[in-house]
């Protein structure tokens, strides 16, 4: 897939974001907001305090299950206020930023924050490119018809494995981060090794001491794939189905060609995150939460004068173009199958 042709030709300088800034910062839209973050981080972790305690007090019940949905959710929700940590949203310096990333990341939910950190740069600047974004880089799943030439079965039907493999990717995070700390990706290993280590043994160990073994496994396989499934549905909207850079865009062409935003009040704002003003947090990523809604009018206008298409769908419109484009990067595939069925 290849990005929609715009009606102005690139300049190459940077000049089309440059005004766009001016208009952002003119409204004030990237000062800090440590009021909404007080009440967001104090909202999220006193979740997180309750759902433990609830889970201690229903204590070895199979309706500890009910635990893992709720602890599920706040674990995805502590994965998205350190994302906003590791964008400088909520502080303006890296030292403080990092300190809380580390305790939300590492300590909370049990994945690395310096190898998160790595990933998602890595994404920001290149989105949707074959080759440098790793999220979609051709792995369980292919999001391109280039790469998936040559794949077998899975890759021909693949869009019908998308969420069951979705359980699988709070484990997956795990896994990737020991390996981060291992093959020296992470700089302060010492420190987030600890850290990892901390949660694995804090989080094991409540759940098999509360739980007996059965109940406990079941209660760690609930709430990871919950996890899983949650986390990879809140980024999965933002830019899975939409175009694949060429190299020929400037910054803002790049960012916003390769990425959609979803329509809703503040129930899809706090469900997302606010990874829902996509758009917006591509070229601003500094910008906090509360912000993108109040700038999306502004990218919007300013991009319908440069002739820049701006993608907005409903959420679940999103979803299905995610689908849509998975089975579409399989059907060459599967049009091969066929072909060979005939043949023989």
């Amino acid at each position: 897939m290849t990005t929609t042709t715009t009606e102005r030709p690139v300049t190459g300088t940077g000049s089309d974001f440059a005004e766009l800034n001016r208009r952002i910062n003119r409204a004030g839209l990237l000062r800090k907001r440590p009021g909404y973050y007080a009440v967001r981080i104090g909202l999220v972790a006193a979740a997180y305090a309750g759902g433990w305690t609830a889970f201690v007090l229903v204590g070895a019940s199979w309706w500890t299950l009910a635990v893992a949905v709720l602890l599920a959710v706040v674990f995805a929700q502590v994965a998205l206020v350190a994302h906003d940590l590791a964008h400088r949203q909520v502080f303006r310096t890296r030292r403080p930023s990092e300190r809380a990333g580390l305790l939300a990341g590492n300590l909370g939910i049990g994945m690395s924050y310096g190898y998160w950190m790595v990933k998602h740069t890595r994404h920001h600047a290149n989105p949707n490119h074959d080759d440098l974004d790793p999220d979609v880089g051709p792995g369980v799943l292919v999001w391109s018809r280039e790469a998936a030439r040559g794949k077998g079965l899975l890759t021909r039907r693949q869009a019908w494995f998308w969420i069951p493999l979705l359980t699988l990717l709070g484990i997956s995070l795990k896994k990737d981060s020991v390996a981060a700390l291992l093959d020296g990706t992470v700089k302060r290993r010492r420190l987030e090794g600890g850290l990892l280590a901390a949660h694995a043994v804090l989080y094991l160990g409540a759940v098999f001491t509360v739980l007996n073994p059965l109940q406990a496994i079941a209660f760690v396989v609930v709430h990871q794939a919950l996890f899983g499934v949650y986390l990879g549905l809140t980024f999965a909207p933002n830019h899975k189905g939409m175009p694949h850079p060429n190299g020929t865009e400037d910054f803002l062409r790049k960012q916003v060609l390769t990425s959609r935003n979803v329509r809703g009040g503040w129930l899809v704002d706090a469900a997302l995150g606010g990874l829902n003003h996509q758009i917006e947090h591509h070229l601003f990523p500094a910008m906090p939460t509360p912000n993108l809604r109040r700038a999306q009018p502004i990218v919007r206008a300013y991009c319908a004068e440069l002739g820049v298409p701006y993608e907005v769908a409903g959420l679940r419109d999103s979803y299905v173009q995610a689908f849509r484009h998975l089975h579409d990067v399989g059907a060459e595939l599967r049009q091969q199958t066929r072909s060979s069925k005939i043949s023989t």
